[in-house]
């Protein structure tokens, strides 16, 4: 299974390379067409073109072909019917004649046999004639416009019913991200603008159709329009194809610029190609590790850039030497407003050539801890213990202090801090710590766990199991689970892991207490009254009890 889709990701890449060849052949082929001259002219009647003519002696083809269509305009437009297309032979050549008024002659260059051309354009002058004179009569005027109504009323009746599609069945099948996303999000609003952009289109397009349908039904509109169409297009094609984009010693046209970007970005594509197959098919057979493929396969990318950049501008005709005041401009501008792009991009370089870290290292940058997936010239990956992708900029891994786990070689210590109460012989927690550290899989035999004891604490005598890893990436998950284990050993041994404790000691003042004169006396008073207060309250309980005897006597 895993070979097929193996040989499908290699059809695929092949697919495209292909394309891109075929795309870049098509567009080298087209220009030379776009920049040829034209050497015909055509003959036209009401925006439609009948036949066209060529160059014939001094005459070119635009010439010959102004002219008739001037007096074939003239001719058609005259109020009186019927228009006479004849042919009369003048020096051994063909001459067409519109109602004796010369229109133009059929020479050699226009055909090899010129009778039969001649027969032919007038056969096509006859019906084209014939027919711009029916659509300027009343009836197909009143016909022309009751399908133009009937154009802009079909034309209502699709928007409308392309409204409520767009609100019954395409609106709900949107992505989620365009409600479910912050309102302030960019793919938010990237993808609100793009079905903004689409609907306009949909609702334009009938319109534009009923335009296009519309302008063609009147031999005038259609006319203008068609000047204009290609005016527009005659307009464009000058733009793109003239030499308007002064370079050094030569000028260029903007379809020739395009054409170079094209190829460049075919170039670009060409070189990930080359570099994900050289590092899947070739690198990956030389048993090298991951980082240092990575290495060479992203210096190959980029020396293949560099060098097919100079073959193209070579192809161009550009000479390399006139780029030195194109090289000045970008100095400056790095040096006033891509300082922060330079220095990514030089720190990239660093990285990749003096590889202080690599792909799959394991790193710790500010507290930032994860490992190294892509190393590019202006950024890197990293891939936090959280699964989540980080994107650091480079200058960050000069500027910075990094911890790299795996740098060189991949085995690291582990400190784990342990405390056990007082009174505990150290020889057994010694071994308790070892035997816990010893049956751990990820711990290493080599270097072997060793216990050191630190030292006498607050409330514990305290102890560090120091062991040796392979694996940094899962160092928390094997802290995790050596203290599970040591918890349970100790446990087994009836070793006590103790309790924080404090010891209170309360000191008494000396005695007798000094007090100052006013309490005292306020003291004596409070004491005075609180004996009269009692002697009153005997005095009154004694009345009380010898009242009561009385009643109980007198009532016996």
């Amino acid at each position: 299974m895993n070979s097929r889709l193996r040989y499908q990701s290699l059809f695929r890449q092949f697919a495209r390379i292909v394309l891109v060849a075929l795309a870049i052949s098509y567009l080298l082929s087209v220009t030379p067409v776009f920049a040829q001259e034209n050497t015909t002219a055509p003959i036209i009647l009401d925006g439609r073109i009948l036949f066209e003519v060529n160059q014939s002696g001094e005459y070119t083809a635009k010439n010959r072909a102004d002219d008739a269509n001037t007096v074939l305009r003239e001719q058609v437009t005259k109020p009186e019917p019927p228009v006479e297309v004849k042919i009369e032979y003048r020096e051994g050549l063909p001459v067409i004649f519109i109602n004796d008024k010369y229109l133009l002659s059929v020479t050699s260059a226009d055909a090899l046999n010129i009778e039969l051309k001649a027969e032919q354009w007038k056969k096509k002058l006859q019906r084209a004639i014939e027919k711009a004179q029916y659509q300027r009569s009343n009836a197909y005027i009143r016909n022309a416009i009751f399908l133009s109504l009937g154009s802009i009323l079909l034309a209502i009746i699709c928007i409308y019913g392309l409204n409520r599609v767009w609100r019954r069945w395409l609106k709900p099948l949107l992505p989620a991200e365009m409600t479910d996303l912050p309102r302030d999000s960019r793919r938010r609003l990237i993808l609100q603008m793009g079905v903004k952009i689409l609907t306009n289109v949909i609702k334009i397009t009938p319109w534009l159709l009923c335009t296009i349908y519309t302008t063609d039904l009147f031999p005038q509109t259609r006319e203008l329009s068609h000047n204009i169409t290609n005016t527009i297009i005659n307009t464009l094609i000058g733009s793109l194809t003239g030499e308007l984009i002064p370079l050094g010693d030569k000028s260029y046209s903007i379809i020739g610029i395009l054409i170079f970007l094209g190829l460049f970005a075919g170039l670009i594509f060409l070189a990930r190609t080359a570099k994900q197959l050289f590092r899947s098919r070739l690198l990956h057979l030389t048993g090298l590790n991951r980082g240092t493929q990575e290495t060479v396969a992203q210096i190959a990318n980029y020396a293949l850039i560099f060098f097919g950049t100079i073959v193209l501008l070579q192809l161009a005709g550009l000479d390399l030497s006139s780029l030195t005041i194109f090289a000045s401009v970008i100095g400056v501008g790095i040096g006033l407003g891509l300082q922060g792009i330079a220095k990514e991009f030089i720190s990239g370089l660093v990285l990749i050539f003096e590889r202080p870290i690599q792909v799959g290292d394991f790193v710790n940058i500010e507290g930032l801890m994860g490992t190294v997936e892509r190393i590019s010239v202006r950024s890197t990956e990293i891939r936090t213990m959280d699964a989540i992708s980080v994107i650091v900029p480079n200058s960050r891994f000069l500027e910075s202090e990094v911890i790299n786990w795996t740098h060189q070689n991949p085995v690291s210590r582990l400190t784990l801090p342990v405390g056990v109460a007082y009174g505990i012989n150290l020889h057994m927690v010694r071994e308790a710590l070892i035997q816990a550290a010893k049956e751990h899989p990820d711990v290493l035999p080599q270097p072997e766990p060793q216990v050191l004891f630190k030292g006498f604490g607050d409330n514990s005598l305290d102890f560090d199991l120091l062991v040796w890893i392979a694996n940094p990436p899962q160092q928390f998950k094997i802290k995790s689970d050596l203290y599970f284990r040591i918890e349970e050993v100790l446990r087994d041994r009836s070793l006590e892991i103790p309790f924080p404790q404090r010891d209170l000691h309360i000191r008494s003042g000396s005695v007798p207490l000094e007090i100052s004169p006013q309490l005292s006396e306020s003291l004596t008073q409070l004491s005075a009254s609180l004996t009269t207060w009692l002697e009153l309250q005997s005095h009154t309980n004694n009345w009380h009890k010898n009242n009561s005897s009385i009643d109980s006597q007198e009532s016996s």
